[in-house]
This record gives structure tokens, sequence and C-alpha cells, in this order.
């Protein structure tokens, strides 16, 4: 260590605190006092003030402070010894009771050290004092570099932001003692940064120095240095670098690239077609730039603006239909504004922007244009074929002398009803209509252009039919009318209405009288209610049925059209034979009857012959049905329903190479007819046989065609695929044949003994086949 480093370590001291009982409260309080005189106590421990720095050398013990007790008489008759921590390897004590240290002390590791001191007596080896314990303090030398525990930094500040503003604080931290000295006190300077931020020396915080625009420069970097020993010489320091962003405001409006555009657009072009795109640039960014266009004056009514928020462009569209002929050239003024605005600028200017922008109309070749694109007609309902309905005119926008051909776009409803005059537009019936069928017409004109015929317009046309008085009124269904023999006069039978196909504009009222051919001799009156009903009264009393069956009563009903219009309508009135009231079903029987021309009791006559022949009918249906009946057919039924026939008993789950049933389909076996034979003998001789045989034998093919052809040939045999024919004993079947076909031959040849030898399961039927045989024997 160089004698520079010695001298500033000089500065860094330990001091003793004597922990004697006699002297704990004067040491406490001079813990942090500096001594430069030595003092004294009676009978007790004499110390002077004790210096240590950290970062000594191990080399040379330097010497720290002296203690002795009062009792030394500087003889040599005593001698000191120190215990504790430390003691004899990092502090050491001469007979003289001088401390020295002899290593390098760091008082970050280890800030102090507490030590205990005896004086004994050589003479004796007893202490001459009562042990002192006491604290070595290690005070601190400046030996640790500041350091920027957080570093680096970034920071954001809104753009244009006063002098004077907080951007962000940086701290840095030293290892040294802070309590002592100045090695831990830090001094903050700005390196690069200048003219644009400051820092406070002592707190770090970066300040603004002047305003900025983000728009010139976003981003700055700034160094910071930090220095301790409050930037004296020899100090150590360390640096930070801040990165500071500038944010936006909405500091600057939004300007047009142009101060006038040039667009065009077609007079065939639909609403709602792009016109041109218009931009306006905005320095700012984000929210800041957004921006909303407009059009101002009289020309918002035929174009629109409207804004893509994502390239903040102004589209303009079509927002009503051009045309070339009328107009040709359109100037508007477009107008930008900024969304979001911030007040704290406003006196600097608006913040938005105009600009013209000019649109010529070019001209297309267009179809023909409807003076109206809807045409409502009339006509009168039953006008002559021919007659006038009206008029639709087109015309050629882009050459008024052009010609237009006029056409109708039929429907199969408007076949021949109307047609138009090709030149001039006039449409003509072809025929006369009827309201009271289709009250309205809807046709649909086209106009063509004669030297485009691609170029095509259409119009509608309604055509109301318009009403006339021509159909009269009637009554609106058939009445029913019955009087009784016994009815008096003025007694009312019937209550008449009328409908009339013809509109009314005032609405219709109907008139009922008499007709002048009944109004003398009549025994019935019509009495007209004023609401479109009438009623029907008898004018005399009594009527005979064997004189007048029914009468026939015309009625004429008058309309209010103009013209108006009569008809007569009969009502049929018959006459019942009643008591009190009249009985509708009976009257209506008697009217029929004597329609006919019958009497009941012939009716009657009529009825029973009609019914003999009908039981006469369904008995000889009866005894044919019973004559097609087979005489084979219950036998039939007997053989379906209670025979189950099985003629060889199946291999078991083991037996697969039963017969291929496709033998019993097949259509080419056709043999000459032989007699039926004795179907059980030869089951059971093919039975025997069988239990020497294979499934493929010649025998079973015989035996099978035989009875396929004989099953074809007799009419009479039941169908043979009913039949299930077993004619083979399957290999699988341990138990060998159950087959009961063999019961027909003599017992001696059937024994039933094994049986028992079968198990269990087999228990049951061996004893009845074994007491059936003992019965039989």
């Amino acid at each position: 260590m160089n004698c520079s480093t010695l001298l500033s370590l000089v500065l860094m001291l330990v001091q003793l605190w004597p922990c004697s009982p006699s002297m704990q409260n004067h040491s406490a309080q001079n813990t942090d006092q500096s001594f430069t005189a030595v003092q004294r106590v009676k009978h007790g421990w004499v110390w002077e003030p004790l210096f240590a720095t950290e970062e000594q050398t191990s080399v040379v013990p330097v010497y720290v402070g002296q203690l002795k007790s009062d009792l030394d008489k500087q003889d040599g008759n005593l001698k000191y010894i120190l215990t504790g921590e430390g003691a004899g390897s990092i502090f050491i004590i001469e007979n003289n009771g001088k401390i020295y240290v002899t290593q390098k002390l760091d008082r970050e590791k280890k800030p102090f050290y507490t030590l205990r001191a005896q004086a004994i007596n050589r003479s004796t080896q007893l202490p001459v004092e009562p042990e002192l314990e006491f604290v070595i303090k290690v005070r601190d030398v400046n030996d640790h570099e500041p350091q920027f525990l957080d570093g680096p930094y970034v920071a954001t500040v809104p753009e244009m932001s006063p002098e004077g503003t907080s951007v962000t604080q940086v701290t840095a931290t030293d290892g040294d003692d802070p309590s002592y000295g100045n090695s831990a006190r830090l001094l903050y300077s700005l390196i690069q940064g200048q003219p644009y931020f400051s820092v406070e020396p002592k707190t770090g915080v970066i300040r603004m120095a002047s305003q900025m625009d983000r728009e010139t420069k976003d981003q700055y970097l700034v160094i910071i240095q930090a220095k301790d020993m409050v930037g004296q010489a020899g100090a150590f320091s360390a640096t930070a670098t801040v990165t500071i962003n500038l944010s936006d405001i909405n500091d600057n409006p939004p300007k047009f690239q142009q101060r006038l555009y040039y667009m065009s657009v077609s007079e065939e072009a639909p609403v709602g077609t792009t016109v041109g795109k218009v931009f306006a640039e905005d320095s700012d960014i984000g929210d800041n730039a957004a921006m909303n266009y407009f059009i101002e004056g009289d020309s918002s009514d035929v174009f629109d603006i409207i804004t893509n928020n994502e390239t903040q462009e102004g589209i303009i569209l079509l927002k009503k239909r051009v045309d070339y002929e009328s107009k040709r050239r359109y100037s508007i003024r477009a107008k930008v504004v900024n969304r979001y605005i911030d007040d704290r600028f406003l006196k600097e200017g608006p913040y938005e922007d105009t600009t013209i922008v000019k649109i010529n109309v070019e001209d297309a070749d267009e179809p023909p244009v409807f003076t109206f694109e809807n045409y409502v007609m009339e006509i009168a309902e039953a006008a002559v074929s021919g007659s006038s309905v009206g008029v639709v005119t087109a015309r050629d926008p882009d050459n008024d002398d052009c010609p237009v051909r006029y056409s109708i776009v039929r429907g199969m409803h408007l076949k021949r009803l109307f047609s138009i005059n090709e030149h001039n537009g006039t449409i003509i019936t072809t025929k006369p209509l009827d309201r009271e069928i289709a009250s309205w017409h809807n046709i649909t004109v086209t106009a063509t252009e004669t030297r485009n015929p691609e170029k095509i317009s259409e119009a509608n046309v309604y055509i109301q039919v318009l009403n006339v008085n021509d159909h009269a009124p009637e009554f609106p269904k058939y009445y029913e009318t019955f009087v009784c023999e016994n009815a008096v006069s003025g007694q009312l039978i019937q209550s008449i209405s009328a409908v009339d196909q013809d509109d009314s504009a005032e609405g219709h009222h109907f008139y009922f009288s008499l007709a002048q051919e009944a109004t003398n001799n009549s025994r019935f009156t019509v009495k007209d209610n004023q609401d479109n009903t009438a009623g029907i009264f008898t004018a005399k009393s009594g009527f005979r049925r064997q004189e007048q069956f029914s009468f026939y009563l015309p009625i004429l009903i008058l309309d209010n059209g103009t013209p108006p219009l009569t008809s007569t309508n009969t009502l049929t009135i018959t006459v019942c034979d009643c008591d009190t009231e009249v009985n509708t079903f009976y009257c209506r029987y008697g009217a029929f009857m004597y329609a006919m021309g019958l009497s009941t009791e012939a009716l009657v006559a009529v009825l029973a012959c009609i019914l003999t022949v009908l039981v006469f009918f369904l008995a000889v249906v009866a005894i044919r049905q019973q004559r097609k009946k087979s005489p084979f057919s219950e036998k039939m039924e007997e053989f379906r329903e209670n025979i189950v026939r099985y003629d060889d008993e199946g291999g078991g789950e083991e037996d697969t190479e039963a017969f291929d049933i496709s033998a019993l389909r097949t259509h080419t076996v056709m043999r000459t007819h032989k007699p039926r034979k004795k179907v059980t003998t030869e089951i059971h001789s093919l039975y025997r046989q069988s239990l020497q045989v294979g499934p493929d034998s010649a025998i079973f093919r015989q035996f099978i065609s035989e009875k396929l052809e004989e099953a074809n040939t007799d009419p009479s045999a039941p169908p043979y695929d009913s039949l299930q024919t077993y004619a083979f004993e399957g290999t699988g079947s341990l138990a060998g044949s159950l087959s009961s076909l063999g019961s027909n031959m003599s017992d001696m040849d059937q024994s039933y003994d094994y049986l028992a030898d079968w198990g269990p399961q087999f228990k049951k039927l061996a004893g009845m086949y074994t007491s059936h045989r003992s019965v039989g024997d």
C-alpha cells in the first residue's frame, strides 16, 4: 500500500469502548468522540484513543492504541493478555499495553470486533484489574465505486413539455459507510444530453431543459454520471444511459397533399361508385393523426365523402346519378379536420384544411329514359277491342332525334289483352275487359334504341278497369221455401237478399218487388225491408197439397247503378202437410216424390224389390266361393300347421358339409312323370343308407330330384319348398342319430339302452324310451 493510500486511510479510525462495570457509563457517553488526552480512573484501566483503518497491510503491524492499568509502575511486573474476536491473529497487545493490527480490515465484511483485556501480575499470576471488555469499531475508507443498479433507463415524456418538466429519476448506490465521511456521498452530473435535459446533482432527477418537437426528433440518449466523495479529487464514479422518448401530442394540423384534384365519373356509374380519393398528411401519429373528411357547399347532395380509418384517406362516392346532358362538370370543396383536438394548441391555428376537387362527367350511351318510372291508366270495362288505354313516352338522353321502339313484356295472364304501338307508345286493348274477372292489370313496357338494341329501359304501367253496371242483381243462393197447408195470411215464410258483381261507389242498394205478371193473382206478397233484404209473406190463408204442391213466385230485383239494372228471380215455394210447424225433411221428401210422380206405396214396393235382388246376389256369390274351395285345402292347412317333418338329423355345430339348398331351386331337373311312391318307406330306406354314405352320394341327388319333379307336376301337392327334408346324419354328432323315423321298424332293430350311458342330460329321455319299450314288450 503506497503512502497516498495510507494517508487517506488515516481518516477512518477505530474507537475503543470500555465495558468494565466501573467504566461503562463513561464509555457510553464518549462512543463517537475523539480523545486527545489520556483519561485515568483510580484503581482502574487507563486508555488513550485507538485508531485503525480498513485495508491495513498485513506485513507491518499498524499501531491502533494503548491501554494499561493505573497500577502499572512500568517495571515490567505486569503483563497484558488480549482475548476475544481476532485476538492474537488480527490484534496483538504488547507488554506495555499497545495494541497493533496485523491484517487487512474490511468494514463491509465486519464493521466491529469485541475484545477482552486482562492485566496479570507476573509474580503471582493474578489479575490486578477486573477483566475489561471493549469494542473496536472499524471506520470506513472510500474503497467502493458507485453503481446504477436499475440501469439502463428508459423514460417517456410528451413532446413540447415546458422547461423543468420531470422526466425520470436515476439512483446510484455506494457500498461505503454513509454515516462517516464523504465516501458514500454522491454527486450527479450530465455528461451527454445538453442542452435539452438537466439533472439535479443531489437527487438524480432528470428534467426538461427546453421544449422539443417529436416531429423533429423523437428519441434522445442521455448519459448521467454519479461521483462519490462529493466530486472531490480521487473520487470514484459510474455512468448510466437513459433513453428518453418523446410521445406524440396533437400539435400539427392535417394538410392536403394537393391544393387541386381532378377526377372523372361516367354518367352510367351507379350510386355508391368510388369517384376518387384525397389524402391529407398529419405529422402526428396514432389518434392524434385521425381525421374526418367533409364536403362543403351544394355538391354534398350529388357526392359524398367517407374516411378510411386505416389509410386516413378521403373516399369520394357518387351519392346521386349524374347526367352528362344535364351537367358535365362539378367543383366541390373537400375539408379535413382532426378528429381529436388538443385545446392547448388551438391558439396556433385551426386544425383543418381544405382543397378543391373538380369532377368531370363522362358521356356514355345511355338507354332511353321514360317520362315516368310508373304509369297509372284507366279504362272502362267492356270497352271495345282497340280502345286506347294511354300513352307512354321515352327519349334517348344522348340524342333526342334517335328513334325509340316500344314493346310490352307479355305474360300468360296478359296474353292478347293489350298491345302497344311500337312507334308512339300508345297502349290499346285487344279484347273487352271484365272488371269482375280482374280489376287491375300490371304490364311492363320496354323502350329500345333502334340504333343500339342493347340499350333497353323499362317502365311499369298499372291499368285499372273501371266498373260499368253490366251485371243485374240476383239471389245469392238457391232458397228452399216451404209453406204449411194451415198457414194463415200475413205469415213470414222466407227472408231473401241479393248480390251484385258490380262495384258501387255509394254502396249497393237493392229494391225488391213482385213481377208484374204475379201481382194480381199471387197468394204471396213481398215486403222490401230497405236494407237490401226482403220478406216473403202469405197473402191468403189455407193451402192444399192435393190441389197445388208448389208455387213459383217471380221476384223483381232492382239495383242503384247507372243505368239501373233489374232481374227477375223465381222463388219456388213448396206446400207441406204439417200441423204446427214445418218439417223440412218431410217437405223435401214429399217434393222429391211429387217430382218423380210416385206415391209412398209405390216407393216401398220398389225398395222391397231392390232388397230381394241384393239378397239373392249375395247368396249366389257365397255358393260359388264354397265350390271353388279345394278338397285338399283342409288337409293342407292341417299339414302346414300341425306337421313338422324332419327326415335327417343335423350334424350339430361341427357339421359344415350339409348339401347345397340351391339344388332344390333348379329349373333344369325335369324328368318323366312317375307315380308317387310311399314317401315314408323311401325315407326309412334312405335313412339306413345315409349312415354309410356322404352328402355327395348319388342316392340323395336321385331322391331330391324325384321329389322335386313330383311336386312340380302334381297340382294337388303342397309347395315343395315348404318341406324341409334331411336325409343325412352329420358326422359331428357324438350321440349319433336321434331320429324317430325308424320307429316303424321292428322293435328288435331298435334298442335304447345306450341312452342311459349318455349322462345325466339324457336321463329323462332314456327313461321315456326304456319305459316305452317295456310297455311294448
